[in-house]
């Protein structure tokens, strides 16, 4: 007989390197003792390039989770990772949505940490620019969202962004994990 092959195949639904190495870590702590080979294939969010509200990076992130398994329907699980803002009382939110979908329909969706942005950083923002944008403008940076973020920038490399995303890239397998408590 032959036995189901144990590699657990994953498409994160983003070319940065940053979300796929945090999905691969969290679904190496989710999962121990499976194998698990990853590819990352740019998609399409279906919403602005910085999302300004909870609901909107929510929503980005399913659509890039299902969009990704739409395009590689023989993976296992598909990832989608949003970064976005939201305006509160204290300042400027930051946070991401990480969302796991398989090809059965069933979901897992989790957040990351939040924090407040430096009103500097904020005004960039609001005014239009994208997160990380305005991150590399304002620490005279390049591409610092492929790399440690504004997490890495502000905790001076205490946390960077992948470290940020694991805990909700293993949250979002909740789900999967309990599918006795969650059902199909």
């Amino acid at each position: 007989m032959n036995e189901p092959d144990p590699t657990i195949r994953v498409i994160v639904a983003s070319t940065n390197p940053v979300k796929a190495r945090a999905v691969e870590l969290g679904l190496q702590a989710a999962l121990p003792a499976r194998a698990i080979s990853l590819a990352s294939l740019a998609v399409e969010s279906g919403v602005s390039d910085q999302p300004f509200s909870d609901a909107e990076t929510l929503t980005g992130a399913e659509n890039r989770a299902r969009a990704a398994l739409a395009a590689r329907p023989d993976a296992d699980y598909g990832f989608g990772v949003e970064g976005g803002v939201e305006d509160t009382d204290h300042g400027l939110l930051t946070f991401a949505w990480i969302v796991a979908a398989d090809g059965r329909g069933r979901i897992g969706r989790a957040r990351s940490a939040a924090f407040l942005l430096p009103e500097i950083v904020a005004e960039k923002v609001r005014s239009g620019m994208e997160l990380g944008h305005a991150d590399d403008d304002v620490f005279a940076r390049t591409d610092s969202k492929r790399q440690d973020g504004a997490i890495g920038l502000l905790t001076k490399g205490a946390l960077d962004r992948t470290g940020l995303y694991v805990p909700a890239v293993i949250a979002a397998m909740v789900p999967f994990l309990n599918p006795d408590l969650y059902g199909p």
